[in-house]
């Protein structure tokens, strides 16, 4: 139940920015419904959790997975805060709508066209997550919703699938689909008024990114029992703090040259919400950074869900060392997003495309299941090494 609610409230958030990208309430509607389903997993975990306590060492390790049960569903809320932005109307400026596909991982939609390499074919079989780095998050079939494709379930003509992934898959899913190419819209004259907003949209789009890396960055703490990333994650969460402050201020600045300054209002209630998912990713670490014991069934959970968190380490002489991340092209090549990456005991979080690895430094990276092989054998690693790290 904990790696299905993990799961489950991050497809609310996917979806919930989807929602925002599309302005689409239908998917907003299914964010809702995808909270009924969380709240119901956090309810029957909270009551295993009180009935497995039969001692005080087993109260300490519950009151460990009922922290961990409480900022995943703190995350969902946030996912709900994040989607009732198109409900409500709240505004959303069409400079964050240009501006999110400069995210590092942005949600995209495509509808299949007959005789399309993706037509007739199963998600397994077409094995997206490597091919072009995009992971399927839904499928729309007529009026039913799938929020939870499985690796059997067959695309067919008309279907439209949604994914999330990096920028440079789309063109690749869109052609895989039998789709025209989108055109990247033109670059909006930036009129003087408007630059106090613009500089909030720049700082909400890392706002976005370092959410997420925050969340992976937790996450992998709890696996590895590395106080290291924790502290890399109360560092993000810092930082997220005066993100925010930037935000209200900039918006605040905007609204004096703005007619209708509600339409600012969206921009304040996504850079609340981010900072929320990252006061939860800080909260779950907690019991790493203090060196408190940590029940097994955390880490289990991290290491079932549909995304995998794994550290691998360059090996000498391996296609990965000397490479830069862009040359690498991991999440178009293997479907797998870097972290972070440790060298000489220093964790460097969402490295740049720029950053060239070397022989020694150790990658945290996360993804579809599917990518671990390709990464490996970047990494100059066979399977059967890591699986015994």
């Amino acid at each position: 139940m904990l790696s299905e609610a993990k799961d489950t409230s991050e497809l609310m958030v996917d979806l919930a920015y989807a929602a925002i990208f599309y302005n689409s309430e239908d998917i907003s509607e299914e964010v809702f419904r995808l909270e009924e389903r969380l709240n119901d997993l956090v309810f029957d975990m909270r009551s295993l959790a009180i009935l497995a306590a039969r001692s005080h060492a087993d109260s300490e390790q519950m009151a460990g997975i009922l922290q961990v049960v409480q900022d995943i569903e703190k995350i969902g809320n946030a996912a709900y805060d994040i989607a009732k932005i198109v409900v409500k109307r709240l505004g959303i400026p069409p400079e964050l709508l240009h501006d999110i596909p400069e995210a590092e991982e942005i949600p995209s939609r495509v509808r299949i066209c007959a005789a399309s390499a993706l037509d007739g074919r199963s998600i397994e079989e077409v094995d997206l997550p490597v091919e072009t780095g995009m992971r399927p998050i839904a499928v729309r079939s007529g009026d039913e919703w799938n929020f939870d494709p499985d690796p059997e379930d067959v695309l067919r003509e008309g279907d439209v699938l949604f994914l999330q992934g990096p920028p440079e898959g789309v063109a690749e899913i869109r052609e895989l689909a039998g789709a025209r190419p989108l055109p990247r819209p033109a670059p909006e004259e930036a009129a003087g008024q408007l630059s106090e907003l613009e500089r909030a949209v720049d700082i909400l789009i890392e706002m976005k990114n370092l959410s997420e890396v925050a969340v992976g960055l937790a996450y992998s703490a709890l696996l590895y029992y590395d106080a290291g990333l924790a502290r890399e994650v109360v560092a993000i969460e810092d930082e997220m703090d005066e993100m925010r402050y930037r935000i209200e201020r900039w918006v605040l600045l905007a609204a004096r040259h703005i007619e209708d300054p509600a339409r600012l209002r969206g921009v304040l209630h996504l850079a609340t919400a981010s900072e929320a998912i990252a006061d939860c990713a800080m909260e779950m670490v907690w019991m790493v950074e203090k060196g408190e014991e940590i029940h097994p069934v955390l880490s289990a959970a991290v290491g079932e869900s549909d995304e995998i968190v794994l550290k691998l380490t360059v090996s000498p002489g391996s296609p990965a060392d000397g490479k830069s991340l862009e040359a690498l092209r991991l999440e178009t090549e293997t479907g797998m997003y870097a972290l972070a990456v440790n060298r000489g005991g220093r964790w460097a979080y969402r490295p740049r495309d720029t950053y060239v690895l070397r022989a020694g430094d150790s990658l945290l990276a996360t993804g579809a299941p599917e990518g671990l092989e390709p990464l490996a054998e970047l990494f100059g690693q066979e399977l059967d090494e890591w699986e015994e790290q």
